[in-house]
């Protein structure tokens, strides 16, 4: 079995004062993808910039308080890469990949986007990029005979079911028909060629959600998005066998404004 969860912690920092920590000392992950770090490594405390029993993965932004994701494995990959080969990108925070035995497994932050402004056009621009280099990492790990699993907070929430209030959102960034339509694109057999593997194991449900304002009571209303993804190659989807969002007890217990989305594979 090989279990892996991402997370988006909105501030690492923060996060790890909140809840974190503790959350990775007692988790059974064999691979933890971060997002939304927000903070250069030498910025963190050791014991989560170098956890005990993990190797750690950084790829900040240039930006500084800005994006950042990390990969956190039990073994040492084969090979880590940062970006996706689009300059524009590169030192963006957005995107880190490793090789391990068999998996390339990839943590991903999507820019979130704003209508009417600069931020959704980054957000369109990251896509258009984005899904040409999904495509040849798919061909290439599957002539290397390797499977591929991107997880991480996408920033889109794909069906009506992804969300609690889908009929208040149909034209702001995260639901807009176009960006539904790329996500479709990614999850076409003939296209994109992936799979979102927590969908697959519960196909008629709403969610299970994975992000919740702190404004009102979304969270204590479940009035959620599902924007957190496990998106494989349809070979290792196959193998998924338990999907789960680790959601917080209580308001009070909540270390971010999303939670964990873990999955368990057997390979």
């Amino acid at each position: 079995m090989h279990k892996v969860s991402t997370v988006n912690v909105n501030g690492l920092r923060a996060a790890a004062k909140k809840g974190y920590a503790e959350w990775l000392a007692t988790t059974e992950a064999d691979v933890v993808c971060l997002q939304e770090v927000r903070a250069e490594p030498e910025q963190l405390p050791e014991a989560v910039r170098s956890p005990e029993g993990w190797y750690t993965f950084w790829a900040p932004s240039s930006a500084k308080g800005r994006a950042g994701v990390a990969l956190l494995t039990r073994r040492e990959p084969e090979a880590v890469r940062v970006g996706f080969g689009t300059p524009e990108f590169e030192t963006s925070g957005r995107y880190v990949e490793a090789d391990l035995p068999g998996l390339t497994v990839a943590s991903l932050y999507l820019p979130s986007g704003e209508v009417g402004t600069e931020r959704q056009e980054e957000k369109e621009r990251f896509m258009k990029a984005f899904l040409p280099y999904l495509c040849d990492l798919r061909e290439r790990a599957a002539a290397a005979g390797r499977e591929v699993l991107v997880c991480g907070d996408w920033n889109i929430a794909h069906q009506e079911a992804d969300l609690k209030n889908w009929r208040g959102n149909k034209k702001n960034s995260g639901f807009l028909p176009e960006e539904r339509a790329w996500l479709s694109r990614v999850l076409d057999p003939a296209d994109g060629g992936y799979t979102d593997v927590v969908r697959s194991l519960h196909p008629d449900v709403a969610g299970p959600y994975s992000w919740w304002s702190y404004r009102g009571r979304a969270f204590d209303n479940d009035t959620g998005w599902r924007i957190d993804y496990h998106v494989s190659t349809p070979g290792l989807a196959g193998r998924a066998v338990k999907a789960y969002v680790e959601r917080a007890a209580t308001h009070a217990e909540r270390w971010s404004d999303h939670a964990p989305v873990t999955v368990h594979y057997g390979l």
